[in-house]
């Protein structure tokens, strides 16, 4: 046996995910059972994330074996912050050499790619090295880098609705702010959503307003960028 092989783990299921551009084809069996289930996977954080935590649900929680043909790369970074995944990449030369091997026709009968890594990690799992598992610091650091990536993304995506929508309906801002997702901005649409709004405030209340948010002498706070003086507003 392999001696970086975990010896003393028993499986769950075991998993060959054949991993493209678009969607992902996937094939399990579980253990003790001759069955093989098939299905596909978007290439999504959100999807992968949903699929891996119904794996582990349905196994509850135990060690899965998940062959893929990537020793490194974007596959391997998302999945191996799972503790409960055991990942087995397979070079894609191995692949290529034991398709030939095997199934040397090239018929359209043939396995397909996780087809062939399921029979891999099944009957030559011994000649396969898992990959090293990350620490519980590495996967919690992992898991923080892309929620910060998810929330940069919705503010991005909330900004250009915001965006569209003051174009039709509140073009000034646009002129007066160089970031409308700024939370001077954010506060400003929220008192006075309309320049018919704005323009009834007095001049009093938009001075405090300004400088409770650090915009004095004509100084814009952080985040954003103030083109004209607020007393224009008027």
């Amino acid at each position: 046996m392999n001696p970086s092989q975990p010896a003393a783990v028993e499986f769950a299921a075991f998993v060959a995910l054949d991993w493209a551009d678009q969607k992902h084809a996937w094939a399990l069996q579980a253990a003790g059972q001759a069955g093989v289930e098939y299905g596909q996977l978007e290439n999504t954080p959100e999807a992968i994330e949903v699929w891996v935590s119904e794996l582990e649900q349905r196994f509850g929680g135990r060690p899965i074996a998940v062959a893929l043909e990537q020793p490194r790369g974007a596959v391997v970074a998302v999945l191996s912050k799972y503790a409960h995944l055991v990942l087995y990449p397979v070079h894609p030369s191995t692949l290529a050499h034991y398709r030939q091997s095997f199934y040397p026709s090239g018929a359209k009968s043939d396995p397909s790619d996780a087809d062939l890594l399921l029979e891999l990690l099944l009957q030559h799992r011994d000649r396969l090295q898992p990959l090293k598992p990350d620490t519980v610091q590495t996967r919690l650091l992992q898991f923080l880098v892309e929620e910060r990536r998810r929330l940069v993304d919705d503010i991005t995506r909330y900004s250009n609705r915001l965006l569209a929508a003051l174009k039709q309906t509140f073009p000034q801002v646009l002129k007066w702010f160089g970031d409308v997702s700024s939370p001077l901005v954010g506060d400003l649409l929220q008192r006075w959503p309309t320049w018919q709004e704005l323009q009834r405030a007095r001049p009093d209340t938009l001075r405090k307003f300004f400088q409770q948010h650090n915009c004095r002498n004509h100084s814009p706070g952080p985040g954003f960028r103030l083109t004209v003086h607020w007393e224009h507003l008027l």
